[in-house]
């Protein structure tokens, strides 16, 4: 049997210190549509620090190995292989898990032709981080030019994803909430018109008042019942709410006024990737590969990436991440 080197979960689940490398695990072989890569470096998500702790539902499709995002090279295929692909390619993508590995098996509907203008180390931020913010804003949110956008999490990888896409398809504005200033000039470097503390008063009625009373058309929400009502109070007529995750509790707390639902004629809708079928996500890796591929090789996209470590230092990307601190991605590199 051979094996590669992939990082394990003593007993299953656990805190950070259960991350240790395994270099007994059984290199997995690829089938019907799919390619084997061995992967040169892999992405970390906040639903890695989730599914580590038991916390996250995962789809059928997920292995036990965290990871979702990872560039790499290809070095075999399955008997069906979609055209456009060969051996020795360099390329990224998006899988239901197991890229915290030296190899993994992914569907070539799932990958992307890796352009010599990105390094490893920024391709393998792309797929799981710029594919969400592409589903929030298009497919879910509806977006269109002249709308304005809220990105809470401002700083958050997705956030700046959304941040980049909406200024260059022409929001009339876009917004961020943030925790501190360092991460609202950072926003703004990035292309925010403007970003509101949470730790200095209310955002809801900061945002009202710098729009004169209006609110905003579109919200990308990932902290759920700590900001339901603001929500609800920050948001424009006929604005679209839409919600990501839940990082500030699932259940909402006091009374709320959801006569503003009616008043305001509002949506609100949740969504997530990882759970959704491959027909959907390469529907969006399409849209990845036509409206932001370009741009990263331009220059007009970037991939912030606040700090890299080797696979073999897990647990210290894992506790970065949990620190809430970081301004961009953190990536792994294997070998």
């Amino acid at each position: 049997m051979a094996t590669m080197r992939a990082v394990d979960i003593k007993g299953g689940k656990g805190p950070i210190s259960n991350l240790f490398i395994n270099s007994d695990i059984q290199k997995p072989t690829p089938k019907g549509s799919q390619a084997l890569i061995k992967i040169k470096a892999f992405g970390l998500n906040r639903m890695d620090l989730l599914q580590r702790e038991g916390n996250y539902p995962l789809p059928p499709q997920a292995g036990p190995i965290l990871g979702v995002e990872f560039s790499g090279t290809i070095e075999s295929f399955g008997n069906d292989p979609e055209r456009g692909f060969n051996v020795g390619d360099e390329v990224f993508g998006l899988a239901y898990g197991g890229a915290y590995a030296e190899y993994i098996v992914v569907s070539t509907h799932m990958l992307v032709h890796k352009p010599k203008e990105l390094s490893w180390v920024e391709a393998a931020g792309i797929p799981e981080t710029w594919i969400t913010a592409t589903q929030a804003l298009y497919l879910v949110g509806e977006f269109k030019p002249g709308m304005s956008v809220l990105w809470h999490a401002g700083a958050s990888s997705v956030s700046i994803a959304g941040i980049q896409l909406s200024k260059a398809e022409n929001a009339s504005a876009v917004y961020v909430t943030a925790s501190t200033k360092e991460k609202i000039d950072f926003c703004k470097s990035v292309g925010a018109t403007e970003g509101f503390s949470y730790k200095e008063g209310d955002w809801a009625q900061a945002l009202l008042k710098h729009t004169d009373g209006k609110g905003v058309d579109l919200i990308v929400d990932f902290v759920g019942a700590g900001y339901f009502d603001q929500n609800l109070e920050a948001a424009a007529r006929d604005a679209h709410i839409v919600n990501l995750g839940n990082l500030g509790g699932n259940v909402v707390e006091g009374p709320v006024d959801v006569s503003r639902f009616l008043r305001k004629r509002l949506r609100f809708e949740g969504s997530s990737l990882r759970s959704r079928d491959e027909n959907y996500q390469g529907k969006l890796r399409d849209q990845l590969v036509e409206h932001a591929l370009p741009r990263f090789i331009d220059g007009r996209f970037k991939v912030y990436v606040e700090k890299v470590f080797k696979m073999e230092e897990i647990q210290q990307a894992h506790e970065l991440l949990a620190s809430n601190k970081t301004m961009g991605k953190i990536i792994c590199t294997v070998g």
